[in-house]
């Protein structure tokens, strides 16, 4: 195991490539996009994307992120799933990553180190979440609703609103939202939101500004739906996970 802390540049771009070994990309800041085997990841502070041995990945981020590399030896990764996977790590997993970077132990050598090191890649059986955070779609009805919100997060349309633009029903759309995103519309939608909120919190806007800015008519709205997916409050989580690049 090889441990790096590591930091991305805006509009830094890692062309297609793969290793022979596994490797876990835990974001502290920023939010991070990876092209997995053809398959879009994105993961937010706090989370964390597998890849695979030998599996051809890529990166292109908009804006300056950093994230934790953790890589793993490929004969150590037989017993982990051998697909890309969202991860969201225990409190087990993020201590023994924070003991290894805090002692500036990036090697792990001594028996104790090694022992902490098997831990954390038991803890990973837990934490595959097997999908991206925010997943994609190519469905020729879900395509352009999707890529116009990601365009503008703050589009307040209704399921109806966008079933009558792209000439189907409300029913149809649900069935859609379920059956290629695993989640419903609404879901999306938040989700979507509170991605580009941390974005904006990372630019030290306010949560008024940025409550408005995806969508919200009102700073305790976003503060409600930011508490119940990070489990605390959008300031705290600033003070938490953004440390300065």
């Amino acid at each position: 195991m090889m441990l790096a802390d590591e930091n991305i540049n805006e509009a830094s771009e890692y062309l297609p490539h793969n290793h022979p070994w596994g490797q876990i990309i835990f974001v502290k800041c920023g939010v991070i996009t990876l092209e997995i085997e053809g398959e879009r990841f994105i993961a937010p502070p706090g989370f964390a994307i597998w890849i695979p041995p030998h599996c051809t990945h890529a990166c292109y981020n908009h804006e300056p992120t950093r994230f934790r590399s953790i890589n793993i030896h490929e004969e150590e990764t037989t017993a982990l799933t051998q697909s890309p996977s969202l991860l969201k790590l225990s409190e087990i997993a993020r201590a023994i990553i924070d003991y290894f970077f805090e002692s500036d132990r990036l090697i792990p050598e001594s028996g104790t180190d090694k022992r902490k090191a098997y831990v954390l890649i038991d803890e990973l059986h837990d934490a595959m979440i097997g999908h991206t955070y925010l997943p994609s779609s190519e469905h020729r009805l879900l395509k352009p609703i999707l890529t116009a919100l990601e365009k503008d997060p703050a589009n307040r349309r209704t399921l109806k609103e966008w079933a009558e633009s792209v000439f189907t029903t409300e029913r149809t759309l649900t069935r859609h939202f379920q059956k290629e995103l695993g989640m419903s519309f609404n879901e999306w939608c938040q989700r979507l939101r509170f991605i580009h909120g941390i974005s904006l919190l990372e630019q030290g806007k306010t949560i008024e500004e940025i409550a408005f800015d995806v969508g919200y008519r009102s700073a305790s709205s976003f503060i409600a739906m930011f508490q119940t997916i990070a489990g605390t409050t959008p300031d705290r989580y600033r003070q938490r996970h953004m440390s300065p690049l």
